[in-house]
């Protein structure tokens, strides 16, 4: 990761803590990925060699810095969908700063109808980091769009088990799926498409 990029992360979620600390209201807050999550993400697009990464949450855009400097790594590109068209505004402010603009489309869309209009097998690695409530209503899709060696992850695991059970469970009913939980920021629920 160069200078730029690992300044720009470092700026975002200065900034992150600042709003953050001063919002009552959850959905206020801009919760932006943690570094070592981050990280995590990082260094797991690599591994995979993800050419194809979608983000269904962008917020800010602090993941899909992490998403989108490991995929210009490997030659990808990444999608990131969100419904907020503001927060997606910002986050495209925040990628061009970090001269990662051509590794990234950013789409105001739902994520859930996005997936049901992707192909089989057509996505690398898939983070969830949305409303955890709604991923068992897109189910089959973030399984269906998965390449064999694919991977889903979806933040906040350990954070909210209780919002993220319904699609754990959803995920270790299908039998080529490993899933596990990664403690690493507010922690990461991994399946593996074997």
């Amino acid at each position: 990761m160069d200078a730029t990029v690992r300044k720009t992360i470092e700026d975002l979620n200065e900034a992150a803590a600042r709003h953050d600390a001063a919002q009552h209201d959850r959905l206020d807050r801009w919760r932006v990925l943690e570094p070592d999550a981050g990280r995590f993400l990082w260094f797991l697009a690599q591994s995979i060699t993800a050419r194809i990464v979608v983000e269904i949450g962008t917020s800010r855009g602090a993941s899909t810095l992490w998403l989108a400097d490991a995929a210009r790594a490997v030659g990808g590109h990444v999608l990131s969908l969100d419904i907020d068209a503001e927060a997606q505004a910002q986050a495209r402010r925040t990628v061009a700063e970090a001269g990662l603009e051509d590794h990234v489309e950013f789409r105001v869309a739902d994520g859930g109808a996005a997936l049901a209009s992707m192909p089989d097998g057509a996505v690398d690695l898939l983070f969830l980091d949305a409303e955890r409530p709604e991923y068992p209503s897109w189910w089959p899709h973030p399984y269906r769009v998965l390449r064999q060696g694919g991977v889903l992850v979806a933040d906040n695991a350990l954070s909210h088990p209780e919002e993220i059970a319904p699609l754990r469970d959803l995920l270790r009913q299908e039998s080529r799926l490993t899933v596990t939980t990664i403690n690493v920021g507010k922690g990461e629920l991994v399946a593996l498409r074997r």
